[in-house]
Parts: C-alpha cells; structure tokens; sequence
C-alpha cells in the first residue's frame, strides 16, 4: 500500500477516538502492553516526558519541544490528534516522520494488528514509540491522548510527569467531577518520578497530592512557583499558564543533571515554537482587514479564555463561524458565546460532526443568531465575504473546523 492507502486503513478499518468517539475507547493497558511486546519495547529505550491536561497539553508539549531543540538536542514529538496529515503526530526536531516509515511499520505489523485488534491510537503510540527508538532520541515528549491512567501512552516511564490542568470534558470516560477527571490525568505519575501541575483547585490539588505521595513522587505546582514568565510566539492569553508549566517542568529537568537547559534556550524556544515545531490552530492569525483568528479550543475552560480574549479585540462586527463535535455539552459551552456576533453555523467534515440544524437551534435557546451551511468551507467563505475591513473573524469550536482552513 501506498501512504495514502496505508492511512485510508488505518482510519477506516480501526477504531479511532478522533472519527468515532467512545466505541474506539478502551478500558485497559492491555492491547498496547502486547503490541509493546511485539515491538521489543522501544519505549523502555526513550528519555521521555509524559504531558497529560484537558487544556493546553498540545501547545505545552509543543513548547518544551521547541525549548530542547534550542538546547542542541534531537526531540521527538508525539501529539494528537493531526490538523490535516496523520504524519503531524509524529516529529522529531519539527520533521515529520516519513511517509516511507509509516507504510513499511503498517505493512510489517498489518497482521499481527489485526489478529489482535489493534486500535488507530495503539497503532499510533507503538509507531511513534519504534520510530524514536529507531531515530535514537535524546527525548521523546509524549502527549496523552485521552485521560492518562488507561491511555496508551502510559506504558512509559518518563523523567518527569505534567499535567497541565482539569476541566469537565469527555465525562463518558473520565468521570463528571473534577476530582475524578484529576484522578484519571494523575494516573501518568509514576514511583519516584517528579510531577508537574499546571493549574490546580481547591477540588484538584487534594487527588493531586495524594497520588504523588503514594508514588513517593517530587509534586511541584508551576502557577505558585513561577513568577516571572517568558514572552512566547503562542500568543492565545491561555499560554499565560503553560509557559509556566514549562519553565517550571525544565527547571525539574535540569535539577537532574541528564539534560542541561539554559535561559537563552528557554527563551528562544519559546519564542520559536511554530518555527521549530510546526504548531498550528492556537490563537492563528489567517489574515487581517478583516483580522481573521482560529483556535481549536473545544470545551468549557478553553473557549471561556478565548471568548474573553475576543473582547479584547478592537473590531466595528463580530462573526463567528462555528461547528462542534456530537459529543459536546452545548448547554455548558455556548452561555460562553457574545450574543451581539453574527454566527456562521456549520457541520465539520467528520462522522463526530454534529448536524447543522442542531446547533443553530441550540444557539437560539442563547440568543446565537445567524445561518447555517453545509461545510465548513462555505461558512468561512460566508463570513470573509460580509466582514468589512475592521470586522473581526473568529473560526472554531472544533479542532476539525479548524483543520479544514487554509492554514498555510
């Protein structure tokens, strides 16, 4: 098989939590300990760290990947999920992993994942995983994919743990409590291994704690603990708090002594995160007169930061064109929207999309007005053709709305 069909299987043929949502959830370590097995255990040849967090768990491990490129080291980089090519997940130094790499790992492994039912995200981990060890990584930054405990991802021992904060957000699997989504993310932290937290609450911190002392594991929370916070080309105002995860994360890092990490590095890979790691979807500016940002915030905690950083702006008329997943709590997210925008409603291209009727008449029960459109690509072009030159464009709800702009 070629690329393209080798990725047209592995999306079509196996569950994938990104397409089908809780049929491609697994409850155990069961499949990826196998397939782990089957692959000699390349993760138990990584220096990793693991990042899990319901928000900003992608842009911190983007930036601390940045961070340890500009300190001279091979970085791989392992996220999900992708905006427009699967070989997004998978980079080292900000290269994606080759098209040849992918089809030759399928084509070895193909019977063996499907004798044992492998899934797209077990696939996934075990490539990335064979690839690093392949590529000989000085340090591989692993992001969860979904919760921690339970996800595939946490059959590593990393050098240090982060979890940059909890928000309600995929409840079927993790729980309808803060307390026990926090529970699920703290299961990433391991004996004796240093955990990060990014942000805490009076709910959190306790499940927080308690986990980190039965581990016997360093705890450090990066929002008491950093005060002065470096400048960064990810500009979203939610950054604010994952640059203090990371700066707090390789100050940890450095205290070991394997890995040396100056200032100037710390600045400069933050300032150089999109450059060197190839970052996209947060707070993306796509043009300007009318100024035109994207943003795949998806759930309460991170679209209350962007709608407020919205206000901000200094516009004559808002439009927002706006699609979610089926699996969204409508009721909890769209209070969050202004009621004095014009809404361009639309249905991203994914089995996960929730119809357009449906949101518009949700959107109405919150004074949301506005039309509906059969893609994402009509609504975007909708709204770039009614916004006068000091208009302001917002385009999200959704990292598939997001992946359907034109991004470069």
């Amino acid at each position: 098989m070629n690329y393209q069909e080798t990725t047209n299987w592995m999306f079509n043929q196996l569950p994938m939590y990104q397409l089908q949502g809780a049929s491609a959830y697994k409850e155990d370590l069961t499949n990826i300990k196998l397939l782990a097995a089957h692959l000699d255990n390349p993760q138990n040849e990584l220096k990793c760290i693991h990042v899990a967090g319901t928000n900003g768990k992608g842009s911190t491990s983007h930036m601390l990947a940045s961070v340890l490129q500009e300190a001279g080291y091979k970085v791989g980089l392992y996220t999900s999920p992708h905006l427009k090519d699967f070989r997004e997940r998978i980079k080292i130094n900000g290269a994606e992993i080759s098209e040849d790499f992918v089809c030759e790992f399928v084509a070895r492994h193909k019977d063996f994942f499907e004798a044992n039912d492998m899934s797209f995200f077990e696939m996934s981990v075990g490539l990335a995983f064979d690839y690093f060890a392949a590529q000989k990584t000085d340090i591989a930054i692993i992001e969860v994919g979904l919760g921690g405990r339970l996800d595939a991802t946490n059959i590593i021992t990393p050098l240090v743990a982060v979890i940059t904060n909890i928000d309600l957000d995929h409840t079927q699997f993790l729980g309808n409590t803060p307390a026990l989504i926090a529970g699920e993310k703290a299961g990433i932290i391991k004996p004796d291994v240093p955990v990060v937290i990014g942000e805490y609450t009076t709910e959190t911190q306790p499940v927080f704690l308690a986990k980190a002392e039965e581990n016997k594991a360093p705890i450090y929370f990066a929002s008491d603990l950093v005060s002065d916070v470096f400048a960064s080309d990810l500009i979203g105002d939610y950054q604010f708090h994952n640059k203090k995860t990371v700066q707090q994360t390789i100050a940890v890092l450095n205290a070991q002594n394997e890995f040396k990490v100056s200032d100037e590095n710390l600045k400069n890979g933050l300032l150089n995160v999109v450059k060197n790691t190839g970052l996209q979807g947060r707070w993306q500016q796509l043009g300007e007169n009318p100024k035109i940002i994207c943003d795949t915030a998806h759930n309460k905690h991170g679209l209350a930061v962007v709608m407020n950083q919205i206000q901000k702006e200094t516009f004559e008329n808002l439009h927002i064109v706006l699609g979610v997943v089926n699996d969204k709590d409508l009721d909890s997210i769209l209070p969050l929207f202004p009621k004095i925008a014009h809404y361009y409603f639309c249905r991203p291209d994914s089995p996960r999309g929730l119809p357009t009727e449906i949101l518009k008449e949700t959107a109405k029960k919150y004074d949301l007005s506005g039309e509906k459109y059969e893609s994402v690509d009509e609504a975007f072009s909708a709204a770039k053709q009614n916004a006068a030159k000091n208009d302001f464009i917002y385009v999200g709800g959704s990292t598939f709305v997001v992946a359907e702009l034109p991004l470069n």
